[in-house]
């Protein structure tokens, strides 16, 4: 498959990039300001790992919210 410019994607494949996009800064902005607001006894792991995991998109927005709070 031939890699495609912007400007040959339809609009809704333009708005479903941006509706992913936007679902990726929102679930990353969530989960760093849980992380932040929680103490280090409510968290699984130490905080800064899941800081540095949370980077790594999408996997780690999800892994923390799923699996590292207590």
């Amino acid at each position: 498959m031939a890699k495609r410019q912007w400007s040959e994607l339809s609009l809704s494949q333009r708005r479903l990039i941006y509706l992913v996009g936007a679902a990726e800064v929102a679930m990353t902005g969530m989960a760093l300001r849980d992380l932040a607001r929680r103490p280090p006894g409510g968290v699984r792991g130490p905080k800064r790992f899941w800081a540095l995991a949370c980077v790594v998109q999408p996997v780690g927005p999800i892994a923390y919210l799923a699996a590292g709070r207590r």
